[in-house]
């Protein structure tokens, strides 16, 4: 309960100091660099949670140890596919 208190004020207090940022920047004259970092960095982690899902959830994932195996087989592959240097490929 303390927790979710605490995430909301701090919520409110960011969006509140967010808010004056961009109002003072929009209305103000003497408004100058910090106002303009806080309106465009909270700008900027307003898209963060659009944008961000658990990779189990994400479409179209790749699911862990997909890309490891991929190297492993493309190193067989590419192994077996080549001679060496020095030897002479047979083409019978």
């Amino acid at each position: 309960m303390a927790g979710r208190i605490v995430r909301r004020g701090a919520a409110l207090g960011l969006g509140a100091l967010w808010w004056w940022a961009v109002l003072r920047l929009a209305v103000g004259e003497d408004s100058g660099v910090l106002e303009a970092a806080v309106a465009a960095g909270g700008w900027g982690l307003s898209l963060l949670p659009v944008h961000c899902v658990p990779k189990a959830r994400a479409t179209g994932a790749v699911p862990a140890g997909r890309w490891q195996a991929a190297w492993r087989a493309g190193d067989v592959t590419r192994a077996s596919s080549r001679p060496r240097a020095g030897e002479v490929s047979d083409p019978s």
